[in-house]
């Protein structure tokens, strides 16, 4: 193999953002002739074709375009054309940051992980989206962080797999909408592999942009969560019931709210003044602070409904079952 890493990044209709990904690997790389860049366009009506050969003189980059599949499907194609050692995957709607490349090419782990963060040019709802997907307080430090609320299990917005290893358990399921980087994870730990959380390799995650996206995207997750369990039995573990118990506790204190007295709102009040006060205290903006509420909320509830009903609507309509998402 002729590089020692590949960049994999998987694009659907995100040039910009493609775009603004290159950009902090010129200016943050290092050793450029050890990695190379591949970006599969996945069936894109927005191309990325342009942005690559606009940073095709700087950096070592392969653009394919191929019909819709998927993420998982794209990244396995990338993988299939990547001449290097290790695969890295990355999303496009991240950045990297100064060391990242040193931190990954020196890397001696078979398969690693890197925790995400926010960068100070994130618009507010994006700086409190990042906090509540982080942070150890709406189960975040599951993901990767200073805080480990569960064993490690790397996700594909920021992966690392020697690409052997890879290969050993067949890539990424590309049945699978949502919850394939996990099921990878999962898969890879079942054969023998251990992930490590890779310090040094974070990057900039700016994920949903309002709270309707961020919703469906961590709803789905909470239906991924039913799907993975019965894919890799004794892998639920109590922080995943969190989300779920969280919806219907706080709906219940709503309600006895209602009929009996306002106390019951008491402790929904002390959760949100523990989001405000942290995230007030990470980010050092009010303005994040208190649009750290609803995103908190809406983590919480998306999950923790998507993962009710993936539970229980099967019971009731044996069609509703959990797909392969």
């Amino acid at each position: 193999m002729n590089k020692r890493v590949a960049f994999i990044i998987p694009v659907y209709n995100r040039p910009q953002e493609v775009r603004e990904l290159l950009a902090s690997m010129v200016a943050y790389g290092t050793r450029t002739e050890e990695w190379e860049v591949i970006i599969v366009e996945d069936g894109s009506t927005e191309r990325s074709e342009d942005v690559a050969l606009e940073y095709s003189d700087r950096l070592s980059i392969l653009y394919f375009n191929k019909p819709n599949g998927g993420p998982s499907s794209a990244r396995n194609f990338g993988a299939r054309y990547a001449a290097a050692q290790m695969l890295v995957f990355l999303d496009s709607d991240t950045t990297i940051l100064p060391g990242y490349i040193n931190t990954v090419l020196d890397n001696k782990s078979p398969f690693w992980g890197g925790a995400d963060r926010s960068s100070p040019d994130f618009s507010p709802m994006q700086r409190a989206v990042s906090y509540a997907m982080t942070s150890p307080l709406t189960t975040g430090g599951i993901r990767g962080g200073g805080e480990k609320m569960d064993k490690f299990y790397p996700r594909s917005f920021n992966m690392g797999i020697d690409h052997a290893l890879y290969d050993s358990v067949g890539g990424f399921d590309e049945s699978m909408r949502y919850g394939e980087d996990v099921d990878l994870s999962y898969r890879l730990t079942s054969a023998g592999a251990r992930a490590v959380l890779l310090r040094g390799a974070e990057v900039c995650h700016k994920r949903r942009t309002n709270l309707a996206g961020f919703f469906r995207q961590v709803h789905h997750s909470g239906e991924a969560r039913i799907v993975l369990t019965k894919r890799h039995p004794g892998t639920l573990k109590i922080v995943h019931l969190l989300p779920a118990a969280f919806t219907i506790g706080s709906l219940l204190c709503l309600l006895l709210a209602l009929l009996w007295c306002w106390w019951w709102l008491l402790p929904i009040g002390i959760v949100a003044l523990a989001w405000m006060l942290d995230a007030l205290l990470r980010e050092k903006s009010l303005r994040v602070a208190l649009l750290a509420l609803p995103a908190c909320f809406t983590q919480l509830y998306g999950y923790g409904i998507g993962f009710i009903k993936g539970l229980f609507l099967p019971l009731f309509c044996k069609k509703a079952a959990p797909k392969n998402f």
